[in-house]
């Protein structure tokens, strides 16, 4: 249990108690946390989960999408909250474990629906192609289904959070650096420094929601195509 480690599991269990205190006993006309609860999990039902299933799919699968989006949001919130400094998805461990119940469920919904060799066969073969470019087509369908899939969204998360902690570390170690470090003129370049981090916070802010859209949006468009998978 390192420093990343108990993040985690403190952002997991915030984001658990959050929506189970708002939710407890809700009312039919909602206030405070429960109106701030239920406009959070309508966007994503409306904006992600139905946008992309439809209705019927989308609330059936609402459960695991609001997950993955609170989740990957929570825990990207912390590379600006101060102490903290760093967002645990900016190591690839919790990108791993994101990615595979994404992969899991995909894949799931697909096997379940027409049954394990039907649905590879659907997955990676083309209709209508002719034959000898199935050679060509059904490899590379293959690994862009089965192999780069959870690897893309392993990778664009911890990158994408990886480069904002540096640069955030960048900012304000000379912010430090000009300030306290410097001698004369040099300070000047600290104001520099500092409105630029600053800048950059808010900036990493919007990468934040964006990081935590674009994963979610993906496991919804991944499940839509396990589900029509025939539909090639």
């Amino acid at each position: 249990m390192d420093r990343l480690m108990i993040i985690r599991v403190a952002v997991a269990l915030i984001v658990a108690l959050f929506f189970f205190f708002a939710l407890r006993s809700p009312k039919l006309i909602p206030r405070g946390v429960q109106n701030v609860a239920e406009i959070m999990i309508d966007f994503v039902r409306i904006q992600i989960a139905e946008d992309i299933l439809g209705k019927e799919q989308g609330r059936r699968f609402l459960p695991v999408i609001a997950t993955i989006f609170f989740l990957v949001a929570g825990l990207n919130l912390t590379s600006v909250i101060p102490f903290l400094n760093i967002s645990s998805n900016a190591r690839i461990g919790m990108p791993i474990v994101l990615a595979a119940l994404a992969y899991i469920v995909f894949n799931y919904v697909g096997i379940k629906k027409y049954g394990f060799f039907r649905y590879v066969k659907s997955s990676i073969v083309i209709p209508n192609l002719p034959p000898a470019l199935h050679i060509l087509v059904i490899p590379i369908e293959f690994v862009s289904t089965f192999i780069l899939r959870p690897f893309t969204l392993t990778i664009r998360l911890m990158a994408n959070m990886l480069a904002g902690h540096i640069m955030l570390v960048l900012f304000f170690s000379a912010t430090q650096f000009f300030f306290f470090d410097s001698d004369g003129f040099m300070k000047v370049f600290g104001i520099g420094s500092l409105i630029g981090g600053i800048a950059f916070t808010f900036f990493e802010l919007l990468v934040i929601v964006l990081q935590a859209y674009i994963f979610a949006l993906l496991t919804a468009v991944y499940i839509d195509l396990a589900l029509h998978a025939e539909e090639h």
